[in-house]
Parts: C-alpha cells; sequence; structure tokens
C-alpha cells in the first residue's frame, strides 16, 4: 500500500513538473499567449438599455443567464434583449501590464436553418461595450463604446437540406478590438447584436448560437527579458556612438558621407533601444504600440538607406561621390517607403487609440488596401535585397580588379593591404547577411500582423528569432562605429620610405577598409604613396 502511494505521489511530483515546464518553454517560443473565451448569453429584462448597466458572466453579481436561444424562445426573450458577456481575465486571474497590449478575434458560431440562412454579403452589426476595473468589490468603469460592422465569410461544408439543420457554418475569424496598453487587471466585454428587419440590422446573419472570443497577449515573462535586453543595450550603443564621433571631430579634416551616415545609424538605433517601455508598466499610455511603430520604421529606413550608401562609397568607380545627393534615387523611395507604411500605421493604430474596435480589415476596401499593401511591401523588400546583392557584386568586382596591382609592392606593404581587402570583404558578407536576415523579418512581421486574415496560413514568430535579430541590429551597428572610427595612425608615412622606389606603375585604389586595430582609412594608392 505505501509503495503504492508513494508511486502516485512520484507520478504527480513528475506530471507537475513536466507541465511546469512545458509552460515554461512555451513562454520563451512564443512572446506572444492566446487565450480562448466562450461568451456567456445574459438577459437585459429593462426595456430601454441603460448605457451604465454590465452584465457580468460569472460571479457574485453575475447575470441571469440562458442556456440556448430554445430557452430564451421558451421564456419569450427578443434578441434584443440578449447580451453577450464576456469577462478577460478566465476566473481566479488577473490581466497584467506586463502584457503590453491585447488583441481579440472574434467568431460566430452560426447554425444552419433553411428558413434562415446567411444571406451573400451579409453583415453583422455588433453593439459593443467595453469596461474595466481594479479589484472584485468595485463598479465598472466604461472604457469605450462603439457600433461596429463585421462582413461575415462564412461557408457551409455539406448540402443545404433539412437533414443537415442544426450544423455550424464555417465562420473566418473576424478583428474586432486591440489594446495598446493592459494597464487594469480585469476587462469586461458587453456584445448585443440588436435586430430591426425595418432598418435591415442583422438580418440575414443566420442563426448565432455563441460568440467565442480569442485574447491574445504578450507574455510577462518575454516582456521582462525585452525591457532588461534594451536595458542593456542602451548604454552600449550610447557609448561607442559618443566615442565615434569624438574620432571623428579629432580629425583635421570634415567628416565624409559615410561617416555622418553611421553617426546617423547610430542615433537611430539608440532611439529605438531606448527602453520608455519601462513607463507603460505604471502609466496607461495605449500610443505605446504606436510610438513603438514610429520608431521600428524610422531604423527601417535609416538602416536600409544605410546599406545603399555603405555599398555606393566602395563602388571605386569613376563617378563623384561622398554627397547625399548622389543618392536621392536610391534613398528616395525608401523614404517614400517608410512614409507610406507611417500613413497605414496611424490608419490603424491612430484611430484605436479613440476606438478600440475599430480594424482597417473590418470593410472589403480596407482588407484589399491591406493585403495589397503587406504584398507589395514584401516584394519591396526582396526587390530591395536584390539589389543590394547586386551592388556587393560591383564592389567585389571591382576590388578583385585592384588586387592585380598588388603584386607590384612591396611584400610588407601588400600583406597589409590584402589583410585590409579581406577583412572588407568579410564585413560586405557581414552586411549581406544581416540584410537578409532583416528582409525575412520585415515580411514574416507583416504576414504575422496580420496572419489571422490570411485564412488557413499562419505564421509564429518565435521568441528567439525575434530578439536574435534584435542583437543582431545592435551587434552589427556596434560593430561599424568601431572599425569604421578614423584611425591617427599613418601607416603611408611608416611604408614611404620602403615603397619609395619600389614600383613605377600608376595604380589608383580608392576605398574604405577596416584596420585590424579598428581605425577607417581613406586609401589612395599612386604605387608611390598610401595617404589618409
Amino acid at each position: 500500500m505505501s509503495a503504492s502511494v508513494n508511486l502516485t505521489v512520484s507520478l504527480q511530483c513528475k506530471a507537475l513538473v513536466m507541465e511546469m515546464y512545458c509552460f515554461q518553454t512555451s513562454l520563451l517560443a512564443n512572446p506572444t499567449t492566446a487565450v480562448h473565451y466562450l461568451a456567456t448569453k445574459c438577459v437585459d429584462s429593462v426595456r430601454h438599455h441603460q448605457s451604465n448597466k454590465w452584465f457580468m458572466p460569472w460571479g457574485p453579481n453575475q447575470c441571469d443567464k440562458i442556456r440556448d436561444l430554445e430557452e430564451a424562445m421558451s421564456r419569450k426573450i427578443e434578441a434584443n434583449n440578449i447580451v453577450f458577456a464576456v469577462h478577460i481575465p478566465l476566473p481566479n486571474k488577473e490581466m497584467s501590464p506586463w502584457f503590453q497590449f491585447m488583441l481579440v478575434i472574434l467568431q460566430f458560431d452560426i447554425a444552419f436553418k433553411m428558413y434562415n440562412q446567411i444571406e451573400d454579403g451579409a453583415m453583422a452589426t455588433i453593439d459593443v461595450g467595453l469596461a474595466y476595473r481594479d479589484d472584485t468589490l468595485s463598479e465598472w468603469t466604461e472604457m469605450a463604446h462603439s457600433i461596429e460592422q463585421r462582413k461575415l465569410s462564412c461557408n457551409f461544408t455539406t448540402s443545404k437540406t433539412y437533414e443537415n439543420e442544426g450544423r455550424y457554418y464555417e465562420c473566418d475569424l473576424l478583428p474586432f478590438m486591440e489594446l495598446g496598453s493592459v494597464a487594469h487587471k480585469y476587462y469586461l466585454l458587453n456584445i448585443r447584436l440588436p435586430v430591426s428587419e425595418r432598418k435591415k440590422v442583422n438580418v440575414g446573419i443566420g442563426e448565432v448560437k455563441d460568440i467565442r472570443l480569442v485574447g491574445i497577449h504578450q507574455n510577462g515573462g518575454f516582456t521582462k527579458v525585452w525591457f532588461a535586453m534594451k536595458t542593456f543595450l542602451t548604454p552600449s550603443i550610447l557609448i561607442i556612438m559618443v566615442w565615434y564621433w569624438r574620432r571623428i571631430t579629432l580629425m583635421t579634416r570634415p567628416p565624409v558621407l559615410l561617416e555622418k551616415v553611421i553617426f546617423a545609424l547610430g542615433m537611430c538605433m539608440t532611439f529605438i533601444n531606448i527602453p520608455v517601455e519601462w513607463f507603460s508598466v505604471g502609466f496607461n499610455w495605449t500610443w505605446m504600440l504606436l510610438f513603438g511603430d514610429i520608431r521600428q520604421g524610422i531604423f527601417y529606413a535609416m538602416l536600409l538607406s544605410f546599406w545603399i550608401i555603405f555599398c555606393g562609397e566602395h563602388l571605386m568607380d569613376e563617378m563623384k561621390r561622398n554627397h547625399f545627393s548622389v543618392y536621392w534615387k536610391q534613398v528616395g523611395p525608401i523614404v517614400f517607403g517608410s512614409f507610406c507604411l507611417f500613413i497605414f500605421d496611424m490608419c490603424e493604430r491612430g484611430v484605436q487609440l479613440k476606438n478600440p474596435f475599430y480594424s482597417i480589415w473590418a470593410s472589403d476596401v480596407g482588407t484589399e488596401l491591406a493585403m495589397a499593401f503587406i504584398i507589395v511591401a514584401g516584394i519591396c523588400a526582396c526587390l530591395y535585397f536584390l539589389f543590394l546583392c547586386f551592388m556587393v557584386f560591383q564592389v567585389f568586382r571591382n576590388i578583385s580588379g585592384k588586387r592585380s596591382c598588388l603584386p607590384a609592392m612591396t611584400k610588407a606593404r601588400r600583406l597589409i593591404y590584402e589583410g585590409l581587402i579581406f577583412r572588407f570583404k568579410f564585413l560586405m558578407l557581414v552586411t549581406l547577411t544581416c540584410a537578409a536576415m532583416t528582409v525575412i523579418f520585415f515580411i514574416i512581421s507583416q504576414v504575422n500582423e496580420g496572419h489571422w486574415h490570411w485564412g488557413d496560413y499562419t505564421v509564429q514568430v518565435n521568441s528567439a528569432f525575434f530578439t536574435g535579430i534584435y542583437g543582431m541590429w545592435n551587434l552589427y551597428v556596434f560593430a561599424i562605429m568601431f572599425l569604421y572610427a578614423p584611425s591617427h595612425k599613418r601607416y603611408g608615412e611608416q611604408q614611404s620610405s620602403g615603397d619609395a622606389g619600389a614600383s613605377g606603375e600608376d595604380v589608383q585604389l580608392t576605398t574604405t577598409i577596416t584596420h585590424v586595430d579598428g581605425p577607417t582609412e581613406l586609401y589612395k594608392m599612386t604605387g608611390k604613396e598610401a595617404q589618409e
């Protein structure tokens, strides 16, 4: 008997450990969590609806509930007096500011009836209210109220006969609500489906049996790791940026275009690194999602522009460079695309600051525009990467052509330049890899943000991939500023005595190459001298 009890306890402990392990693994694997809710059908017995009355699905002050519509018909309850109530979160749980945001998706459970079928292009009108409170005893405070319309997209996979009555349609998920902060512990949604045959409101939408919601929020554990990462990286980039610009100002010459762009890239990286999200834990800042998108958009524009200028300044062609006007044809479309991203974001998240139930995906025109925007953005990102590969190919081809001049140099000088060229090529390959990962991350992020609208196809961004890309950006910017900080050593003067009579060729190689000590030097080799 004792052995059996011990074995049972041991198995229970192992099961508990495995459950905790799986829960922690899920937090680390996915940055967000999805929670499913089934709306409770409450009865509003008051003839004229009171806006300040809230229906609680459970608890001490729970509403008068019905199981299904058959019970409503038997009790002669009209559809206008049925309120679908959803409490967020589930019982015995609390929401937290560490969740950062809350996205709610809606799905109707609609039964097939021969006399009440879903019409083509049916539009559901939803009267919804959102309230909050921070303890279980206080009254609910209204946060938002709106009357929204959502177009139904449902399919009935079997034949529409009397034998199949009661079977459910397969309906697509519908965007419902998005909050930019989770500042309160408890939220309550009251949803009505008002019916008016005279005004053709909610006519031809079928027999709605239930309403299901999916609440999506960021994991608190991931949020803490993310905040800690940004807090650590901010001073790192800030210190190297100050050090880099100090080296620039110590030069007797004015800074060249590439040095200015590198400094601007460091500023944008610092701007996106600053962990202002810490304030969202203590303040109800609903605009943090929009602000985060703006910061990321500025960084995208700066990073993509930097890669164009970075490769262009190393082409070594006959064009007179070192001027921003030379790159306006390449940088202009990047700036325009970033501005379009900002307008698209303002059209949805900007409006959601006032109405969290608004969605650009709710209308046919908005859905088509949003889908077209995501597809065009992905195509443009791929075209950009192909163009960058072409520029890197040109740089490598020009450098390979100049390598034929190295054998005419002295051995010591030749070894120096061969090492510089090798390290520069390696840096260009790292740049290309970073660009490829950035383009992939951008496309996946766009698809993931609207993956509820792609039917059965979903893409999930892993936490490791998300933080890895962010860490890669910081490491890359840090390395660029460290390697391209101007050197105060004059290698040309050190080698001039040994090269004075060593070569008779007339060679010119103009490029910016990283040195082993980390400086950036502008070399001009004429076969007799190398100067900064």
